[in-house]
C-alpha cells in the first residue's frame, strides 16, 4: 500500500487537483496537501480526493493510470 495525497491548490494549466504518493518528485509543499489515506492504486485515492475537490486527477509521474488530461 502506498500514502497518497491530493494537493489543495489546482493545477494552472488544467485546474485539476492532482493526487500524489509520498515521495513522488513532483509532490507538492506538505503545506499543500490532504492526506488521503493509503490504498492498494491510485484509483481509490482519486476517488477519496473527489470528497474533497470535484475537479481531481493523477500525477502523470506517480498515478500514470489515474492520469487523464
Amino acid at each position: 500500500m502506498a500514502s497518497y495525497y491530493v494537493n489543495k491548490n489546482a493545477q494552472p494549466n488544467s485546474n485539476d487537483h492532482e493526487v500524489h504518493v509520498a515521495g513522488c518528485g513532483h509532490f507538492p509543499d506538505w503545506n499543500n496537501v490532504i492526506a488521503l489515506g493509503n490504498f492498494d492504486s491510485c484509483s481509490p485515492a482519486v476517488r477519496e480526493a473527489k470528497r474533497h475537490f470535484n475537479d481531481t486527477n493523477g500525477c502523470y509521474y506517480c498515478c500514470n493510470p489515474c492520469h487523464t488530461t
